[in-house]
């Protein structure tokens, strides 16, 4: 395999030295893809193209909103909190940003709202995305080409249960066809988690109860300084960057355990933290002919963490379960593909190659403990070699895309140097999609698609070793685990201002977890991952209209799935509703109010409870020609936001209770001295493995 994955990225190389001439949009460009004219302001600001969802921001209520976090917040079917975006109804995101993945939330800060043109999100991605990927978000920005130094900083600073702070510096200097940038960043947050759990379950044929007691604080200091080059010229583009990524925590749990009737005995956790990563990404693109595109992408990344555990009990003569591991991850990924016209359409091919290793040393120092947890070394590599071909073509009323990408995997797992024979493995699969769309007219539409994909766990859920987290609970991994053989669904319909989107996915051997009785010579609770088969079905009515200067989007929501594990049905339905609203007023000040509520139900083995009303809520204003922007936001403002959750898997009842510290307030100030985006062209090689790694 290593000589193979050489002539694939030999090869790939060789054809970048060879492609030289003009240059057209990508070929996954949506607006290429079928033909799309730009958005009027008469026109609805989000409309249902295909499967995908286009938002223009230019010329709408959203430009000056402030970051595209702001703007991505008050979107259909996209949701922000603590900075993390998610899309309802999906697991695994990708976001991009003018053609290339985005690689950490900095940019997202960096990037203002004034210099997005539009964003598309799309639901049912097709063969050229990875096979993890459920949704595909593309943001695209308002070209510029302003010479000289460009500068943009946003310092926010806020309160919950602790102070937090995080400021962003952007620095480009675009000199011709040279472009050099340099940004940092660095983030002080500090976290708060207060709650119980109960496990219940019968044991030594008696009832019996495990409970446990936390108050947790989560402080880290986190930075990345990223500096890089891009040339743009005519048809050509090229450029590369390199990412530091430090990272260091404290965290402390301080709290109590207590079995049956017995008295609370005290319990303190603390657990240090240090990592960092390194990033090198370099990217070629270029036309040719007016019709062919040529791109490739290279990444190689490394990283390294470490974590000491320490657990005493100071009421208790008990010696400390005192524990250490680290980590270390590689990834050297290549990806290359063509872009060019067939049968009046538009053919995507592509190859795409991965390697990837990571080990763990996992040091249980607790002699009694390291009888039922001993100490290990577990190493994992990996390498990868596909190939995709993506097809689209629109005629008349209507729009056709159709794909496939074959797969070839060598997993090969090691415990203490020694090959697992039954968890390695070698694996091929051919997996296609299609989506077929029909226009009635510029204000009603309809499509059905269907996707076919295999979703690989994440390295952390793979490994074999187990954590203790107290003297009768332990959790871990499972190197056991299979890929997901997944088979999904969609229909897309709207009529006027409403959208409608249902999908039933079929799940086989995804991963859920359970907790359960562990073997050992005392009572021991494991909560670990184990695969499952699920179905669900979803369905969401959507309504979106501007009104002069309120810009209103309602979301409505239902999902019910299907699983049994071990003669216990989780089946319960979830109602959800998400009514955002963006208010722009003269003299450069917007207002946004946002609400949100679910219903208990079931998601895999998790029963969540109730939240029937959350609210946020934000006032900003521009000053000196909106290079100076002033924001006060404030979250879960009646303190409403439910994270409760109950489990019941082979025979152990989990309630937990626990209040996350998500009401505060912030404050944001962001200075802009002719701000304008990077132009960084390249697409992550390898993005489900990068995924993986964390």
């Amino acid at each position: 395999m290593n000589h193979l994955r050489t002539i694939i990225l030999g090869a790939s190389f060789a054809a970048i030295l060879s492609a030289n001439a003009q240059r057209t949009e990508p070929a996954d460009s949506l607006h290429r893809e079928l033909q799309e004219v730009v958005v009027n302001a008469r026109q609805p600001a989000t409309r249902l193209v295909g499967s995908t969802l286009i938002s223009t921001i230019a010329g709408s209520n959203l430009q000056d909103l402030g970051n595209a976090l702001d703007v991505l917040a008050q979107l259909p079917m996209i949701k922000v909190q603590d900075d993390a975006v998610s899309v309802i109804g999906r697991g695994n995101i990708e976001i991009y940003i003018d053609g290339r993945p985005m690689h950490d939330n900095e940019e997202l800060h960096q990037l203002q709202s004034h210099d997005i043109k539009n964003v598309e999100l799309l639901m049912s991605p097709g063969a050229m995305y990875e096979s993890t990927t459920d949704a595909v978000l593309k943001i695209t920005t308002r070209r510029r080409f302003l010479q000289g130094l460009s500068l943009n900083d946003q310092l926010k600073i806020q309160r919950r249960r602790r102070w937090s702070v995080m400021d962003y510096l952007g620095l480009s200097y675009r000199a011709g066809n040279w472009d050099f940038f340099l940004n940092g960043s660095f983030n002080h947050d500090d976290k708060v988690i207060k709650g119980h759990t109960v496990n219940s379950l019968e044991y030594q044929g008696r009832p019996t109860t495990v409970g446990s007691s936390q108050y947790n604080r989560y402080p880290t200091d986190a930075g990345s300084v990223t500096g890089g080059i891009n040339y743009s010229k005519e048809a050509q583009s090229t450029g590369a960057y390199y990412r530091f990524n430090p990272e260091h925590g404290d965290f402390s749990n301080n709290g109590a355990e207590w079995l049956n009737d017995e008295s609370p005995v005290s319990r303190n956790i603390t657990k240090a933290i240090t990592g960092h990563s390194h990033l090198v990404s370099f990217y070629y693109d270029n036309t040719f002919g007016e019709r062919y595109n040529i791109h490739f992408d290279g990444d190689y990344r490394t990283s390294s963490a470490k974590n000491a555990v320490s657990t005493t009990y100071p009421s208790s003569p008990d010696a400390s379960v005192d524990s250490r591991d680290r980590r270390n991850s590689t990834l050297w990924a290549g990806k290359l593909y063509l872009g060019l016209p067939l049968f009046k359409g538009n053919l995507t091919i592509g190859t795409q190659e991965s390697y990837t290793h990571t080990s763990l040393d996992y040091r249980m120092l607790n002699t009694d403990v390291a009888e039922y947890l001993p100490s290990s070394i577990t190493d994992a590599r990996q390498t990868s070699v596909g190939a995709f071909a993506s097809w689209q073509r629109s005629f008349g009323p209507f729009n056709l895309s159709a794909g496939a990408r074959w797969e070839y995997v060598d997993y090969d797992f090691k415990v203490d140097g020694k090959r697992d024979n039954d968890l390695s493995r070698r694996d091929h699969s051919l997996t296609p999609d299609i989506s077929l769309g029909y226009s009635f007219n510029e204000c009603s539409q309809i499509s059905l698609s269907y996707k076919m994909a295999t979703v690989r766990p994440p390295y952390s859920q793979l490994t074999g070793s187990l954590n203790y987290t107290g003297r009768h609970e332990i959790e871990g991994g499972n190197p056991a685990l299979h890929d997901e053989r997944m088979h999904r669904a969609q229909l897309f319909a709207s009529w006027n201002d409403f959208m409608l989107q249902g999908t039933y996915t079929r799940s086989l051997d995804t991963y859920a977890f359970v907790k359960q009785p562990y073997h050992a010579n005392t009572l021991q609770l494991l909560l670990h991952p184990v695969n499952v088969d699920v179905s669900d079905f979803n369905l969401y009515l959507l309504w979106n209209k501007p009104i002069h200067r309120w810009t209103p989007d309602v979301t409505l929501g239902f999902s019910k799935q299907w699983l049994e594990i071990n003669g216990t049905h989780y089946n319960r339905p979830m109602f959800f509703y998400y009514i955002d609203n963006t208010l722009t007023l003269p003299y450069g000040w917007n207002i946004t109010a946002n609400v949100s509520g679910q219903s208990s139900g079931d998601m895999h083995t998790n029963r969540f409870g109730a939240t029937w009303f959350t609210m946020d809520a934000s006032a900003s204003k521009t000053f000196f020609d909106k290079s100076l922007t002033i924001k006060l936001s404030a979250t879960d403002i009646f303190n409403t936001a439910n994270n409760d959750w109950t489990m019941n898997t082979y025979g152990v009842f989990v309630d937990k209770r626990q209040s996350y510290d998500l009401r505060g307030i912030s404050l944001g100030v962001t200075y802009r001295f002719q701000p304008r985006q990077s132009k960084y062209k390249g697409e992550s090689a390898a993005e489900e493995e990068l995924n993986r790694l964390h």
